[in-house]
């Protein structure tokens, strides 16, 4: 770290630092003493750098070289009133050092002198101060460390030098430094003086030259000269004082082809004049061009001209040049005609074609009432109006932010332009010379600054010379003035002479003329007049003898050169760019430029200013909120866009004209609101085919808004969705139909009922639960009637009957019984045994109505699960989207859906944006058309976001493949939609407004929309007419089930067979197949024996009566004896 700077982060005293570096005009700053109120260092800075540059800003930034401290300047104020507790500091301080000033100064007493008075009389005025040593001895007012270490990383070395010799030697360091100054200013008077005494002599050769030529001379003439004398004085008279051919400069610079031409056409057409009133001369002119960069080039083209005789030279400049130019025409006393900037100095033989700006600028400023902005500029007359802007801008409480971009290139804009947008500066005075100002232009497209929401003001006097096409598609607004009026009957007639010229020798002429070639043509014509009244006057200004050295030493003036300019500057004539009329200094007065602003179909004027009356804008007259009284004689243009039903085509649309191809929602809706209105209109179908969105890069609207939001269109009736950045740009009226985003998919396929859907009313655990039930009930049943006394027969033996009583009572619900009884109650097929005890039919009773209920409501959902197929859909929902990755989903390219993805902030909807935006291929589709084609052929790995209406509609399309599912994702309308302003807007919305209580818009949906509907109202078509007949898919399991039961008994018959044959086989004591045959016999005819009897084996023939058994025990045996 250097001493230096170890010495500044001490504590350094503010008052002397301020002291030592700004001027003593603003040494009347408010002293503050503690951190929290010093002044920021920012403007410390910029008041060093203030008294560095003598400018008001640092090209446009406080301080390059420090990041923290970059930014654009703010507007220094004046210096404000010192206040009472400190100023008194301040005050004591100043009088301290410049008591220390006059002890060290010898040889600068009348400055100090006033210095001396100064702080007398303001010490006077405050007399009862504390003394300065009461002042100085306080430690109290010093700047941070921090504060001081950015305002080093601010200041040049320079400043840094001059501080610290002034604080580390007060005394000696700071009294050279001061007699340095005191110098400096001495030769500075000097040279005023001496400018001052070349004035007065200017004034003295005036007089001289207003004086008569015998006066002026004092001379006797010898008699032998009086013939000789009168001789030529008559010559003069005959042949003419004022010579018949004017020999005039032209000295034009790179990049003036335009000006030349314009230049040739006025000399031309002046010569070749043949109104001439008075005997004609003619304009001879001396053209050179002229490198500006080189200054020898400069001297040496003005000399050729002096020496040529020329009598005024019309030349261009730029700020490498103008020095030279005009110091050689106010050394030489000829008059220089510009159209390039003015200057700001009094240059006595320059005259400034190209009015200032100056005015019309500030009072612009004005009307917009702009606090803070950006000033960017190029030249020296840049500089000018800045003073002049931050002079307004001390008075207004401006923020002014003055950027100099001379240097700059491509990437140097674009890069200031980017930093200016992420400071928020919206709003922009551009001050450049054409050539740049074109360029930079391009660079504000390029990086998207030309949309709606900026304002730029164009410095210059040619809006109409500037290309703003892309600017005029961005929406940005672009104010500007204009100096040609090119509905002047003169600007007419010339540009019929313009647009005859061949540009191969004439360039520059196969484009309209710009102001300075319009300016360099009221040049000549201002030389042409000059030259006139000069002629009248029968002033001689021939440069016979005269066309000498124009570097001489000392200079040789042209000693008609007074004249000429006085003459050309007396000149007033009606010209291209208006009145042309001059003041003293050569400037121009009296003149009135137009002011425009750019709208959707070019520029267009909303004013004027003049000196007189300043700015005046003309208002449009009002119009009354439904007055279409300008556009009834005239076609409306409708622009819609193609899209069922809204806009189609008629199947023998080649047979028709005009509106007559159409049908549709959209141009019944068309027709409709034309008749509330009363106009005419012309159906355009949007070229692009989109419905309108901004491009992120150029920032253009295309599609419909583009339509109308650049005049090619003025009412879109489409389904237009109502969005606030299109609200932005354009107007809607109110919502015509209401509709929400909503998913279509590829209808699934008809699921085909199982073999077993009829179990499909009630689910596998009721199934299983009356499994469990149906078992449960029936041993409970069993284990009642067991223990239940009256569920047995206990009956005694009859008389007469020698048997005994049986030895185990009968009980008919044994544990197959009770099966049998709960599944016929279950079947409602009833049993013919019933329990007789109580708790028996305590259990019956509940079990009868557990099967009622069950039956009935597996009755009730058995016929909706027979006759409705039901379609199994993968998606139900968003969310569903969301989660899965295999259904690929998308939405329009260009439309109000992808924005609203894009724009969501739901969690839901921001992940189907990350993953459409990174979806490969793209989701995206260009039309509605192309995103219905892609889900009908995606076979169902594509779902398609887009508005409800539409995905109904396209659901009541043949194929008949798509449906909709899922709600919708918002809430939104479609509005009819007019340009910014339109004076079709009211109208429009009154008659939507009117249209909706008649109930036409229900109309025409219903109408579009089911009415002519190809899918039915299911959307399912013909097919869905025999949907409610059962097919054998449905009823399938009950057949299965039925062959199953058929085929299980006869499976149980064959084992039943096999038992009993083999049983009999034992018993009988006969082979297996012999009884098997017998059986199978008996089972065919029902006996064995001739005579149709059962025949068994041989057996006692006593009777063997066996105990009677009841029918639930069995079948009864009875042995008797065979006859």
């Amino acid at each position: 770290m250097s001493k230096r700077r170890e010495r500044k982060r001490k504590a350094v005293p503010l008052e002397k630092f301020l002291l030592c570096q700004v001027p003593p005009e603003w040494t009347s700053l408010p002293v503050h003493t503690d951190k929290e109120t010093a002044p920021p260092p920012d403007s410390v800075a910029m008041y060093a750098k203030y008294k560095m540059k003598k400018h008001l800003v640092y090209e446009g930034y406080i301080c390059p070289n420090a990041p923290e401290t970059a930014s654009p300047m703010t507007l220094m104020q004046p210096p404000q009133q010192p206040k009472q507790t400190f100023g008194r500091k301040f005050e004591k301080l100043m009088q301290k050092i410049r008591s220390e000033e006059t002890e060290t100064t010898t040889n600068s007493q009348p400055e100090q002198g006033v210095a001396d008075a100064s702080t007398q009389q303001r010490t006077q005025s405050n007399s009862d101060y504390p003394p300065p040593q009461e002042v100085l001895d306080k430690e109290e007012t010093v700047l941070p460390t921090e504060v001081l270490n950015r305002i080093e990383s601010c200041l040049p070395a320079e400043l840094l030098d001059r501080m610290d010799s002034f604080l580390t030697a007060p005394a000696e360091g700071g009294t050279r430094e001061r007699e340095r100054e005191r110098e400096r200013e001495r030769e500075r008077e000097r040279e005023r003086e001496r400018e001052r005494e070349r004035e007065r002599e200017r004034e003295r050769e005036r007089e001289r030259e207003n004086t008569s030529f015998y006066n002026r001379n004092k001379m006797r003439i010898p008699s032998r000269d009086w013939f000789l004398l009168i001789f030529s004085g008559f010559l003069g008279m005959t042949m003419g004082a004022f010579p018949s051919s004017v020999q005039i400069g032209g000295l034009f610079i790179r990049n003036t082809d335009q000006e030349y031409t314009a230049f040739r056409l006025a000399i031309f057409l002046h010569n070749t004049s043949p109104n001439a009133s008075e005997a004609p001369f003619n304009l001879v002119p001396h053209v050179d061009n002229i490198e500006t960069a080189n200054s020898f080039a400069v001297t040496n083209a003005f000399c050729s001209q002096y020496s040529r005789g020329v009598f005024a030279i019309f030349g261009l400049y730029d700020k490498r040049s103008v020095h030279t130019l005009t110091s050689f025409c106010s050394a030489l006393h000829i008059s220089l005609i510009t159209p390039s900037f003015p200057t700001e100095g009094e240059s006595q033989f320059t005259l400034q074609l190209r009015p200032s700006i100056r005015g019309a600028l500030l009072s612009l400023l004005d009307h917009y009432d702009w606090n803070k902005f950006v000033f960017l500029y190029d030249t020296d007359r840049g500089y000018a109006i800045l003073q002049a802007i931050m002079e307004k801008a001390g008075q207004n409480n401006w923020q002014v932010s003055a950027i100099c971009v001379e240097n700059f290139n491509d990437a140097s804009y674009r890069r200031l332009l980017e930093d200016l947008d992420r400071r928020q500066e919206k709003k922009f005075v551009i001050d450049l010379e054409a050539e740049r100002l074109q360029n930079m232009l391009e660079q504000i497209v390029s990086v998207g600054k030309h949309v709606k929401g900026y304002h730029y003001i164009m410095a210059n006097l040619g809006f109409k010379d500037i290309n703003l096409e892309r600017f005029m598609h961005g929406g940005a607004n672009v104010t500007g003035f204009q100096l040609v009026d090119f509905s002047n009957p003169m600007v007419i007639k010339l540009m019929q002479r313009w647009n005859k010229l061949d540009q191969r020798e004439y360039p520059g002429s196969d484009a309209p003329p710009k102001y300075t070639s319009a300016l360099t043509y009221d040049g000549v014509m201002v030389m042409a007049e000059a030259f006139r009244n000069l002629r009248r006057q029968k002033v001689d200004i021939s440069r016979r003898g005269n066309a000498g050295d124009c570097l001489a030493n000392p200079a040789a003036p042209w000693n008609q050169g007074i004249d000429m300019e006085r003459t050309l500057k007396q000149v007033r004539l009606q010209g291209l760019t208006g009145n042309v009329q001059f003041d003293h200094y050569g400037r121009r007065v009296n003149y009135t430029m137009d002011v425009f602003e750019l709208k959707n179909n070019g520029p267009r004027r909303i004013g004027y200013w003049n000196d007189a009356d300043k700015l005046v804008l003309i208002q449009d007259s009002p119009l009354l909120p439904n007055d279409t009284s300008g556009i009834e004689n005239r076609t409306v243009v409708v622009t819609t866009i193609m899209e069922g039903p809204y806009v189609m085509l008629k199947k023998n649309w080649e047979m028709y004209e005009g509106n007559d191809q159409y049908e549709g929602y959209c141009v019944d809706l068309a027709s409709e609101i034309a008749k509330h209105i009363g106009i005419k209109y012309k159906i355009s179908i949007v070229p692009d085919g989109k419905y309108g969105a901004r491009d992120p890069e150029t920032k253009i609207w295309n599609g419909m808004v583009g339509e109308l939001v650049y005049g090619k269109a003025e009412i879109a009736v489409a389904p237009l969705t109502i969005t606030l950045v299109r609200e932005e740009v354009i107007d809607f009226s109110k919502p015509f139909m209401s509709l929400g985003i909503s998913i279509m998919i590829k209808k699934p396929q008809k699921s085909k009922p199982g073999v077993f859907s009829f179990l499909d009313p009630l689910a596998y655990e009721i199934w299983m639960c009356i499994v469990f039930a149906y078992i449960g009930v029936s041993v409970v049943l069993f284990l009642v009637s067991r223990f239940s006394p009256y569920e047995w027969h206990t009956e005694e033996p009859e008389e007469g009957t020698d048997g005994p009583p049986s030895d185990q009572p009968p009980n008919e619900f044994g544990i197959f019984n009770s099966l049998w009884f709960s599944l016929g109650a279950f079947m409602q097929q009833g049993c013919d045994i019933s329990p007789r005890s109580l708790s028996g039919r305590i259990v019956g009773g509940v079990w009868w109505f557990f099967t009622l209920i069950i039956i009935s409501s597996y009755t009730a959902n058995l016929a909706a699960f027979l006759t409705v197929e039901r379609m199994v859909s993968p998606i139900e929902s968003a969310e569903d989207l969301a989660k899965q990755t295999d259904i690929a989903y998308g939405t329009l390219d260009s439309g109000s859906t992808k924005e609203f993805f894009r724009r969501s902030k739901i969690a839901v909807y921001e992940k189907m944006w990350g993953y459409m935006k990174s979806a490969e291929p793209t989701v995206f589709t260009k039309t509605t058309a192309e995103g219905v084609a892609r889900v009908r052929k995606s076979k169902g790995k594509y779902a398609f976001l887009l508005e409800s209406t539409m995905n109904e509609y396209t659901e009541q399309r043949k194929p008949c493949d798509t449906m909709k599912v899922g709600g919708n994702l918002d809430s939104k309308g479609y509005g009819v939609a007019t340009p910014k302003g339109s004076q079709l807007r009211s109208a429009v919305n009154l008659a939507v407004l009117k249209l909706n209580e008649q109930g036409l818009l229900d109309k025409l949906k219903n109408k579009w929309w089911y009415d002519k509907g190809e899918c039915g109202s299911g959307g399912g078509g013909e097919k869905d007419k025999s949907s409610q007949a059962l097919s054998l898919s449905n009823v399938a399991g009950v057949f299965y089930i039925l062959v199953g039961g058929l085929g299980l008994a006869m499976l149980v018959a064959l084992i039943e067979f096999c038992y009993k044959s083999r049983n009999e086989a034992k018993r009988m004591k006969l082979t297996f197949t012999e009884a098997m045959r017998n059986k199978a016999r008996l089972s065919i005819t029902g006996s064995v024996g001739e005579n149709g009897r059962v025949l068994t084996p041989d057996c006692p023939k006593a009777v063997h009566t066996g105990p009677p058994l009841r029918q639930s025990s069995g079948l009864a045996l009875v042995s008797s004896e065979l006859p």
